[in-house]
């Protein structure tokens, strides 16, 4: 099979090729676990987390990519919650012990034992894949395959994101970057909490454009003043510098909520800059997002499918999924970035 294999960590540049593609065998699945024919990838920038080192995979080469949109191709020993040619998703979160306290109380996410899709094991930049029975999800027929990718990733965590911060109907929202998770926020919120203002700080003009094409009341860069200030924010950034710029414009008590795997080291000196008085005094509160559970992927595609979700998206063959990233690295795209196999 073709697929696209990680075997070191590197930086993304304009000209660099981190990925190499290139001919594996297909793999077998094992006991509980299904060998799926994928359709189409979505491409996130966790994938310039795990190439760069900030989130390295354990052992190389490896496959990236946890947006996976498939059918069921073969069945391993005791497989038996799906059928053949089932189409199905993957997402982030490959496997869970499913015993531990997090397990038990529902945050599988933080389970010491969670695997990660596309960074612990092999994921969906290929042909094919494995995957554990108990970890892939029946897919709505109301979406494609190419709509329903970045959900899987995007959207999820989005939801998860939204839940956390705890936002009211009426309540005035900010999202730093408007990429494949904030612009499915935007339509969440819009649909949610039909009340609320939605601010975008985004760092090029055609993302700002695009989100008030899609609701937004408001948009600029992070370090431009918004016209109120707001009782949440969430962060889909991989940078500091808009966490700094917007904490000011957090009302007292306000909560600030940030959705990333890790920072981006280029602009760590902008954390030495936070002042106590103007950036966190006031009982404001910084909380992060770590992964996502199962219940946050089924729950997102349902949603999705009664609010008519859609993510804007391009799309791009497997074997030009290093220029996808490179175009996720310069950030100037719309939306979300989707790798087709058939």
């Amino acid at each position: 099979m073709k697929a696209q294999l990680l075997k070191q960590c590197a930086p993304v540049t304009a000209t660099s090729e981190p990925l190499e593609f290139c001919e594996v065998e297909i793999p077998e699945p094992g006991p509980g676990e299904v060998l799926l024919r994928i359709h189409a990838c979505g491409v996130c920038h966790t994938e310039l987390d795990e190439i760069e080192g900030r989130t390295p995979p354990p052992v190389f080469p490896v496959i990236p990519g946890h947006q996976v949109v498939a059918r069921v191709a073969a069945l391993g020993e005791g497989s038996s919650r799906y059928q053949l040619h089932d189409r199905v998703g993957v997402a982030w979160i490959f496997s869970a012990c499913g015993h531990c306290s997090f397990c038990r109380g529902g945050l599988e996410n933080l389970c010491p034992e969670f695997t990660a899709t596309g960074r612990d094991v092999h994921g969906g930049y290929a042909e094919y894949m494995i995957a554990r029975q108990g970890f892939i999800y029946p897919l709505p027929e109301e979406l494609s395959d190419i709509q329903a990718a970045p959900l899987l990733c995007g959207g999820a965590i989005g939801y998860r994101s939204l839940n956390l911060s705890g936002l009211e109907n009426g309540q005035i929202l900010g999202l730093t970057g408007f990429g494949g998770s904030g612009h499915l926020v935007l339509q969440m919120v819009r649909h949610r909490f039909p009340d609320s203002t939605v601010f975008v700080f985004a760092r090029s003009e055609s993302q700002q454009r695009f989100a008030l094409a899609l609701g937004a009341s408001w948009a600029g860069r992070s370090d431009q003043r918004p016209p109120e200030l707001m009782d949440v924010v969430i962060d889909t950034t991989p940078a500091w510098k808009p966490v700094v710029d917007v904490l000011p414009f957090l009302r007292p008590g306000g909560r600030l909520v940030i959705n990333a795997i890790r920072k981006e080291d280029r602009d760590r000196e902008q954390l030495l800059r936070l002042e106590y008085e103007k950036h966190l005094w006031r009982e404001k509160e910084i909380k992060t997002v770590a992964n996502v559970c199962r219940e946050d992927v089924r729950a997102f595609l349902r949603l999705a499918v009664a609010m008519n979700i859609t993510p804007k998206v391009t799309c791009y063959p497997l074997a030009r999924a290093n220029t996808a990233l490179r175009e996720l690295q310069q950030g100037s795209f719309q939306g979300a970035k989707v790798l087709t196999m058939i």
